[in-house]
């Protein structure tokens, strides 16, 4: 009888390095191109010198960098050494970083130079960590190892280690989950939630059985297709966007420039021929398009085929005006969440259109009420969209909160992130949103409580409530309300700034708006609803 097969991502990499062709490029950014032999090379000597540093198989490598490089080599060196990938925001101040890395239990963390300062401040309380790198930079603190001297000291031979099915990736997420927690997916979960390699974006064809097969198929296909993930790597998706392509023996390539520069990206796609973009909404598609309409006819885009958007909704207008620039393009809504993958699709051609917020659920998805009774398509109720088969372990460190979000109904275990809707008969999903007061603002999540206490630290605030607010460019503003020492007079501009010094810059509130009474119930907690419909009365529905 055959054995199951055992899917790890180091082992396909590992296959990769192997077999594929050396001189294809890998990863690109500006005029740098590491090709997969350099690739497989730099990684592995990365993988050997954290594993010599004392980082064990199972022990935690947070990465802290904006997109470049070196986070995809981490990655793979991560899976490589059977470190467990952690996600860092690179938005977050020093408390924040503090949580991720102390939470975490990290053993090793890889950080930008830009970073330098808050890592610095930051080591005396982390005691943990036994190997840090950074990445560029001529002044490094004492004790640390420079990333482009480790890469490239070695053999750069395989690390010759047997690997597990069971090894770890972690996706830190706020979420529905309070302060971050760390989603845990294990190697062959992840890689049955991202299609089992039946990648027809990669052109890999047919579901492989075997990991040797999905490598013989990659190696007969050829260098992969080029993907821009525009979002950040350290999200869910571009870090899922950066698995995929890499192992696919793709090449992802990223953008220069620290904040989102559509003129950049346009010159990339033709300079590159590049395949696919990775996006979050109209936080990324409105720029575009506008860029399109200042600039007629500046760039042929003839290679690109498809641009999908994963985590805030994608308007209808904007779609149609990106198909007016480009009719051949394919472009793709996914719902998902760092949870689960695979909830549903949508997919908008020039022939044809799929309405904003409604998607074809997927495969092992269900809809369940709050006690847990499945919703009849087409009856109309809402409930929650939940899906079974491949999915994460639950949260890191956090049992409560693994229970409520992964369930067994029915003697069938769950990912249930929370997001509301509503089941047609014919399988089409209709998303009526988080059913937390989470805030999802361009893909960034934030959690109100933490932003209300950081505007309660104040000396002129009483009492806060955080709410979000439609927003066309945002998805969802951030919007404070606030209640008022006595004799105080707000002041929007001190109290955002209050925040800001407190808190990564998307968590500060766009409008903060004074109340004379909170909006609480007698027991004390929070009235969300009520805060929710002063605030946009107050700003005019905006």
């Amino acid at each position: 009888m055959p054995s199951t097969p055992r899917w790890n991502y180091g082992d396909l990499l590992d296959g990769l390095d192997a077999g594929f062709t050396p001189d294809a490029p890998a990863l690109i950014h500006g005029d740098r191109t590491i090709r997969w032999g350099e690739f497989g090379r730099r990684t592995n000597n990365l993988a050997r010198a954290l594993a010599e540093a004392g980082v064990a198989p199972g022990d935690k490598v947070a990465v802290y960098m904006r997109n470049e490089p070196a986070y995809a080599e981490s990655l793979a060196a991560c899976f490589k050494g059977r470190g467990v990938h952690v996600n860092v925001n690179f938005r977050y101040l020093d408390d924040e970083l503090h949580y991720i890395l102390d939470n975490s239990d990290a053993a090793a963390l890889i950080y930008g130079a830009e970073f330098r300062e808050h890592i610095e401040s930051l080591r005396p309380r982390l005691p943990g960590l036994r190997a840090l790198v950074q990445v560029g930079g001529e002044k490094r603190p004492e004790g640390v190892f420079d990333y482009e001297e480790t890469v490239t000291s070695g053999d750069g031979e395989p690390l010759g280690i047997e690997r597990s099915p069971d090894d770890l990736l972690f996706i830190y997420t706020g979420g529905t989950t309070g302060m971050p927690k760390g989603v845990m997916w294990r190697h062959e979960d992840l890689w049955g939630a991202l299609g089992y390699g039946a990648n027809a974006a990669c052109n890999l064809g047919e579901q492989p059985t075997t990991p040797e097969e999905h490598v013989a198929n990659a190696i007969r296909s050829g260098p992969g297709v080029r993907q821009v993930p525009c979002c950040p790597l350290m999200h869910g998706t571009g870090l899922l966007t950066a698995i995929t392509t890499l192992t696919s023996g793709g090449c992802l390539v990223t953008l220069e420039h620290p904040s989102f520069d559509a003129v950049e990206l346009f010159d990339v796609i033709d300079r590159n021929q590049v395949a696919g973009l990775v996006i979050v909404g109209d936080a990324f598609a409105k720029p575009m398009l506008k860029t399109l309409d200042e600039h007629p006819g500046r760039w042929k885009l003839e290679s690109l085929r498809a641009i999908i958007s994963s985590g805030v909704m994608w308007s209808r207008e904007v779609k149609q005006g990106l198909l007016r620039h480009h009719p051949a393009i394919m472009l793709i809504d996914t719902f998902g969440s760092s949870e689960a993958v695979g909830f549903g699709t949508s997919v908008t051609t020039a022939e044809g259109e799929t309405r904003t917020a409604r998607f074809q659920i997927g495969e092992h998805c269900k809809v369940f009420t709050e006690d847990h009774r499945e919703v009849a398509p087409g009856s109309d109720e809402k409930g929650f969209i939940a899906r079974s088969g491949p999915i994460p372990v639950g949260y890191y460190k956090d049992p409560k909160k693994s229970a409520k979000t992964f369930p067994t109904i029915d003697g069938v275990r769950y990912s249930i992130p929370g997001d509301w809707c509503t089941v047609e008969a014919d399988g089409t999903l209709t998303l009526l949103g988080r059913g937390s007061v989470c805030i999802n603002t361009a893909g960034e999540k934030v959690y109100p409580e933490e932003v209300e206490e950081a505007l309660k630290t104040h000396e002129d605030v009483e009492d806060a409530l955080v709410v979000g607010l439609p927003d066309e460019k945002w998805g969802q503003a951030v919007t404070g309300v606030v209640q008022l020492r006595a004799g105080a007079a707000l002041d929007e501009s001190a109290l955002r700034s209050h925040v800001k010094h407190a808190l990564a810059g998307y968590k500060t509130p766009k409008r903060i708006l004074a109340v004379e009474r909170m909006f609480r119930a007698p027991n004390g907690k929070a009235d969300y609803k009520g805060a929710t419909a002063f605030a946009t009365e107050a700003t005019g529905g905006a």
